[in-house]
């Protein structure tokens, strides 16, 4: 897949795990910053959501350990972050300021979010996939839409 072909899979991912617990949202046609819109019959509001995906899990840094990650400007509108990773149907659900206080690296306009995927990775940040299961979409969900 391409990078056009793994975001938008991420997008629909989102869209999907969103309506297993009944809110409905919508893709936007233009790439403002903001993927989805989604609304909530419980909180009678729409939200704006950004998604960043990945296809599967790379060596971190070329030749470390498996790891996910995900780059977003600070200045993005939306009102939360989701981020997938594809190849195990996963997607975590931030405020637009978790995620910025959780990235581990900033730079030139962006923050840099990491999780590797084995526990056994000796870290100084919190950046183990398991330290972020508070943070799945399925656990957030009912909390923030």
């Amino acid at each position: 897949m391409n990078t056009l072909q793994i975001g938008r899979a991420g997008e629909l991912l989102v869209q999907y795990k969103l309506l297993k617990f009944g809110i409905d949202s919508s893709a936007l046609t233009t790439d403002s910053g903001i993927d989805l819109v989604a609304y909530s019959t419980r909180i009678k509001e729409a939200r704006t959501i950004q998604v960043k995906a990945n296809e599967k899990a790379k060596p971190g840094g070329g030749l470390g350990s498996l790891a996910l990650d995900w780059w977003l400007r600070i200045d993005s509108p939306a009102d939360f972050v989701a981020i997938a990773c594809l190849d195990s149907n996963e997607a975590w659900l931030f405020t637009h300021k978790e995620f910025s206080e959780a990235a581990q690296q900033s730079s030139n306009g962006r923050v840099h979010f990491y999780m590797y995927i084995e526990d056994s990775v000796k870290t100084k940040k919190k950046a183990l996939k398991s330290q972020f299961n508070e943070f799945l979409l399925e656990n957030r969900v009912s909390e923030l839409l």
